[in-house]
């Protein structure tokens, strides 16, 4: 089993950056891809961004690109999604999901393993 616990989710204002963390624990050995995901409220979970654990390859989605960018320690077994100039748009609750199968992929059911989730509100 793998463990994922995200942190550092918050209030900040529009324009404004906020680094949310996703520590992954237990068998991290089998994760090869782990990915951030967001819901807000009444809308669809979406992807934001996806890196492979091991070659260090990254995706995002059209709405975060240029904004967002995701990084792993190793060392750590964590992961970060770094955002800058936020928007109102952005408020959501970010979860951390994690894959055995290799490849970054879009689709909430794709992933195995999901963290509780950490909630972002951006202030217009």
């Amino acid at each position: 089993q793998v463990q994922l616990v995200e942190s550092g989710g918050g209030l900040v204002q529009a324009g404004g950056s906020l680094r949310v963390s996703c520590a992954a624990s237990g068998r991290t050995f089998s994760i090869s891809t782990l990915g951030w995901f967001r819901q807000a409220p009444g809308k669809e979970r979406e992807f934001v961004a996806g890196i492979n654990w091991g070659r260090i390859n990254s995706y995002y989605a059209d709405s975060v690109k240029g904004r967002f960018t995701i990084s792993r320690d190793a060392a750590k077994n964590t992961v970060y999604l770094q955002m800058n100039s936020l928007k109102s748009e952005d408020t959501a609750v970010y979860s951390c999901a994690a894959k055995s199968r290799m490849g970054i992929t879009t689709t909430a059911n794709s992933y195995e393993y999901w963290g509780q989730g950490t909630q972002v509100t951006v202030s217009s």
